[in-house]
């Protein structure tokens, strides 16, 4: 019945504005990072139809998004690329008056978000997370000993210990502002810096371990994690618990973990923005409205296994993934998150020089 009430109240609120444009919406979203039917609920609440395309980085997305007339109505950009992306005008405001669902937002996360966005008016949370380590349990124990306890980013960035699981594969994100920070906080240095010391030393810790990463890349692990194909990767929380499904589902005898290393990490949250020139900002409006509706955010989070910022949803939301530390972080791990740095142009270039360095060994 709620669901029910919930998909009226969208119809009646697209019936002032659905006249005034054309039926459609076209949506740039994360791969594999929405239920199998809330596409399909939309169109059916709305009558309007959806065109959704799929990225796996943040840089692809902000090419699209800067050159202009991308097309798209609905992107997600992570909190900090958005954070850019708004002062350079890539957004519009919201019209908050057609998000009553807004309501049903936590509002410490969404004030955690207004740290990139001041009052939350560019942009609504879609999912959060935190960037750490999957992990084979079986191919870990077998290498590294039984008793081994995986709970550092030494798994990742010490050699000696990287140097006996290149065997099994090792994978990282290609995610320079993320992968870069994580480095320097193993090293002792603050994750927030912009310090250009501070970034070679967290690209030595890179350097180190390169000969034993196999790829770098922001979606594949997610299928090889599952598949076996390879038993350790730095990825973001909900792409793990993914592979986990996965492997449960193919009932393959894969067991996958998922860690949020003791130094600390990355918390990020990707959110639900509209480009300035969107061609149907109503139709986008509708859209974000009926993803904050409490079953339909449910639905999605127990799909994607990603953690959301929606309070009225968790008591729909599996209590296996409301209870796992791995998604929704116990009070302890959440002191050790740190947000992402907003880089501006010259040390954005200087990432991304040093970047390309450590991808190809060089």
């Amino acid at each position: 019945m709620r669901n029910r009430i919930s998909l009226a109240v969208v119809a009646m609120l697209m019936g002032t504005t659905a006249i005034a444009q054309d039926n459609v919406l076209h949506i740039y979203n994360w791969s594999d990072y929405i239920a199998e039917d809330t596409i399909e609920k939309f169109t059916e609440a709305t009558g309007i139809e959806v065109t959704y395309d799929v990225y796996d980085s943040n840089e692809v997305l902000e090419a699209k998004i800067l050159a202009g007339r991308s097309g798209y109505d609905i992107v997600v950009p992570t909190s900090d690329f958005l954070q850019r992306q708004i002062a350079a005008g890539a957004y519009m405001e919201l019209d908050k008056s057609l998000l009553p669902n807004l309501v049903n937002m936590d509002a410490d996360l969404m004030a955690a978000a207004a740290h990139y966005d001041a009052d939350n008016a560019h942009a609504v949370i879609y999912m959060w997370g935190t960037t750490g380590i999957g992990y084979n349990t079986a191919m870990i124990a077998e290498r590294l000993g039984e008793d081994y306890e995986v709970d550092s980013w030494a798994l990742v960035f010490d050699p000696e210990i990287v140097a006996k699981l290149a065997d099994c594969g090792v994978s990282m994100l290609d995610a320079p502002s993320e992968m870069i920070p994580a480095a320097m906080n193993y090293a002792g240095l603050d994750p927030s810096s912009t310090d250009k010391a501070d970034f070679e030393a967290g690209a030595a810790v890179l350097q180190a371990v390169r000969p034993y990463i196999r790829y770098f890349h922001s979606s594949q692990y997610i299928n090889d994690l599952a598949n076996g194909d390879t038993c350790v990767a730095v990825g973001w929380s909900g792409d793990v618990f993914q592979a986990l499904y996965r492997a449960e589902e193919a009932e393959n005898g894969v067991e996958i973990g998922y860690v949020i290393p003791n130094e600390g990490a990355l918390q990020w949250f990707d959110m639900l923005a509209i480009p300035a020139d969107a061609p149907h900002p109503e139709n986008a409006h509708a859209f974000i409205n009926f993803v904050m509706d409490a079953q339909i955010t449910a639905d999605i989070t127990n799909y994607v296994w990603y953690a959301n910022a929606n309070a009225a949803s968790m008591p729909l939301v599996d209590p296996d993934i409301t209870s796992d530390p791995g998604i929704f972080p116990t009070e302890a791990a959440s002191a050790g998150l740190w947000g992402a740095t907003v880089y501006d142009a010259r040390t954005d270039r200087t990432v991304t020089r040093m970047w390309t360095r450590i991808k190809t060994g060089q």
